[in-house]
């Protein structure tokens, strides 16, 4: 039986898959390998690179008019700036794709190469003796090209640029360079050179970069329904488009949602049942709840400064204008981390929860409130009581937690996420809108209500003060009904963050009530 697939390269005999070569533009790439051209790949991890450049290598071999070989280069990374044991490690696997594929000419020229030219002539070297020795035209997919550290990397990229005007007799006609950014963009430290070094200077032979894009909601629908196919196994409409809206067709994220909800959960293994929104909604809380590598991977990202430059101000709302850098800004999103278009924004609604419940991961775990305290006796959940417990919390600690945040700028916001998520982890959850120019996060708790099977759907609006406070309530209480509408939520409530230094408390904490449209917003001043 197939399965959706989260580790490793797609084999369509093993997993649902969307044909790897369905997305790309084939036509463009053999225009480019037979044009003699070096190019880039890249595309966020565990997004189909690799199961693309193989079924590439093997639409090529299978043509006849190349010979196509796959490597990754991955092997060398161990080494890190060793030079001539990273060159060995790389030339090893390098022959050991070719025998695999039938190829021996490489296994009697690269340990010569070493011996004859050291580490950085003797990739350059390999490659010329092996693609003269070759009866077609020599094609080489570079994959985990951005696995390589510093003078390894120098050494690997100059190499391929020093014998490209000998091709295609005397080196690889096309070489396609694959890893999670453009190389153009990487800025590698040489400690031989003791300076910066620019991938595109390092290899500015690259004729253009393609990227790898996620599947589109028509690919989502379609990859799901061969489950259907397979197993006769349904899904309701409801649960294709929370597949979709979910994960935005980030490839890995919708393979592991439909492999939860139809392997993992023992309810979705139950072939005569279908699967429904809820289970979708279960199989992400799962996910996010074991730190799966994916999304543990995604979570590290965030220490980086220059991530943090990116995501800080979406978190707090900043003023669109404030100034990202725009080689972070393409950083982060090479990363996947945000989306490819404009306005900025995170990526998809799983990140969108996975960032601060991650930025907030030690948070949750050592605040001490029991979620018992906001609960009644049927086990309503009291949005008012747990308030009224943050905005004490806030007051007596505030000053002490939010310094413990990396990102200081959205500590306030990350905080009350923090408190609730803590509270709602034995029956809720919270849905969470937030992003650059917004000038608030729009927050949907969204709690059981246990004696209907129905929900109660809370909206809390978090605004930090500016200006005056009566224009930044007013707007808020705007906003907050606004988001309560689309939502359909039951109650709202306000929480406006004063920041203002030396301000005593006193002066910061309140609570009243707003009433406009003949509805009403609590009001929660701290």
């Amino acid at each position: 039986m197939r399965r959706f697939n989260t580790e490793g390269p797609v084999r369509l005999d093993d997993h649902y898959g969307i044909p790897p070569l369905d997305r790309i533009d084939w036509d463009h790439v053999l225009e480019l390998i037979e044009d003699k051209r070096y190019f880039v790949l890249h595309a966020p991890r565990q997004t189909g690179k690799t199961s693309a450049l193989k079924a590439l290598a093997e639409r090529l071999e299978a043509g006849g008019k190349h010979h196509c070989v796959y490597v990754n280069v991955e092997v060398g990374q161990s080494a890190r700036e060793d030079a001539a044991a990273a060159i060995r490690a790389i030339l090893s696997e390098l022959a050991l794709e070719a025998r695999i594929g039938g190829d021996t000419a490489l296994d009697a020229i690269w340990p010569n190469s070493l011996e004859q030219s050291g580490p950085h002539g003797a990739l350059s070297n390999a490659l010329a003796g092996w693609a003269a020795a070759s009866s077609k035209p020599l094609v080489l997919l570079i994959d985990e090209i951005d696995a390589l550290i510093g003078d390894t990397l120098l050494a690997v990229l100059r190499q391929l640029r020093s014998g490209y005007a000998r091709r295609p007799k005397g080196f690889p006609q096309s070489v396609i360079l694959c890893g999670v950014r453009d190389v153009r963009d990487y800025r590698i430290h040489s400690s031989a050179e003791n300076a910066m070094v620019l991938g595109g200077s390092a290899f500015n032979i690259s004729a253009e970069s393609l990227r790898l894009g996620d599947f589109s909601q028509g690919e989502v629908e379609a990859l799901l329904m061969q489950h259907t196919d397979e197993t006769g196994q349904a899904w309701t409409d409801a649960a294709k488009a929370e597949v979709w809206e979910a994960t935005r067709g980030q490839p890995w994220l919708v393979n592991a949602l439909a492999d939860e909800a139809c392997f993992r959960n023992k309810a979705g293994r139950d072939r005569a049942r279908p699967i429904g929104v809820e289970a979708i909604r279960d199989a992400r809380e799962q996910l996010i709840e074991r730190r799966v590598v994916h999304l543990d991977q995604l979570a590290h990202k965030l220490e980086e400064e220059r991530v943090r430059r990116v995501i800080e101000p979406l978190l707090s709302g900043a003023d669109q204008q404030a100034a990202v850098p725009a080689d972070d800004l393409k950083y982060v999103r090479d990363l996947g981390l945000i989306a490819q278009h404009d306005p900025v924004a995170i990526a998809n609604p799983i990140y969108q929860e996975v960032i601060p419940r991650d930025l907030t991961y030690t948070t949750q775990a050592t605040i001490t409130h029991d979620p018992a305290w906001y609960l009644d006796a049927n086990g309503t959940l009291r949005i008012d009581h747990l308030l009224a417990g943050f905005q004490q919390f806030f007051r007596q600690h505030s000053e002490h937690w939010v310094e413990r945040f990396q990102y200081k700028e959205a500590g306030p916001q990350l905080l009350l996420q923090a408190f609730l998520q803590r509270i709602v982890n034995d029956g809720g959850r919270i849905e969470r809108e937030y992003g650059l120019g917004r000038m608030r996060t729009d927050l949907l708790v969204v709690w059981p209500l246990p004696d209907d099977g129905m929900e109660a759907r809370t909206v809390i609006e978090c605004k930090v003060l500016h200006g005056s406070l009566e224009r930044t309530t007013s707007d808020g209480v705007e906003q907050t009904l606004a988001y309560m509408d689309r939502c359909a939520a039951h109650e709202g409530h306000l929480v406006v963050f004063d920041r203002t230094p030396d301000k005593p408390w006193d002066d910061k904490v309140f609570q009243c009530d707003e009433s406009a449209g003949g509805r009403t917003v609590h009001v929660w001043g701290m």
